[in-house]
């Protein structure tokens, strides 16, 4: 094969391989409507931003925030809020719990029993995902939190202080991606 010839056959290849991937993302951050479980959890919520996680370059998943009127960022804890996560490579399920919990952290001291707990919950809670996969956690103040994986329920955590700090994984003030709270925020009045 002559090498034009090669190279064009890799390049229609990649193309053909990355497509469905491109075109889910468009269509999952260029949408204002909400996934069926948040219309129907939040009636009512609007998109108050999206972005996209990146980590040493590696695209992890796009997120998108929805809100219901009168959220105010710096008191996410208080309002019912979702989180839509729309994965971009696969994970295994334990490693997000593990990551998610390595998180929380940030926000202050969890007891070793609190967080054996906690990744136990989360580790039912979380599937093995693929690219394509959507994970969409829901704040429930003081409840805690709901999931769903591709629309259909999963295990939820009844703990308050577990709703507050996994979300501020995004949403606190003290997140490791300032990046993506900004653009999460981004239609949220100051």
């Amino acid at each position: 094969m002559s090498r034009p010839l090669l190279r064009r056959t890799l390049l229609a290849l990649s193309a053909a391989c990355f497509m469905p991937v491109l075109t889910l993302q468009a269509a999952a951050q260029g949408s204002s409507t909400p996934p069926a479980e948040v219309g129907s959890e939040l009636p009512g919520a609007s998109l108050a931003g999206s972005t996209r996680m990146r980590f040493f370059g590696l695209n992890i998943y796009d997120a998108r925030l929805w809100v219901t009127a009168g959220f105010k960022s710096a008191a996410y804890w208080q309002s019912p809020l979702a989180l839509e996560l729309t994965y971009l490579r696969s994970l295994s399920g334990s490693a997000i719990a593990q990551r998610s919990l390595d998180e929380m952290r940030r926000g202050g001291p969890i007891s070793q029993d609190t967080a054996d707990r906690w990744l136990a919950a989360m580790n039912a809670a979380f599937a093995d995902v693929k690219a394509a996969d959507r994970i969409t956690g829901m704040h429930v103040p003081g409840q805690g939190a709901k999931f769903w994986l591709n629309g259909q329920p999963r295990p939820g955590i009844k703990d308050p202080e577990f709703s507050r700090l996994f979300f501020g994984i995004w949403l606190a003030d003290h997140t490791s991606e300032p990046r993506v709270r900004a653009e999460l925020l981004a239609g949220i009045a100051p």
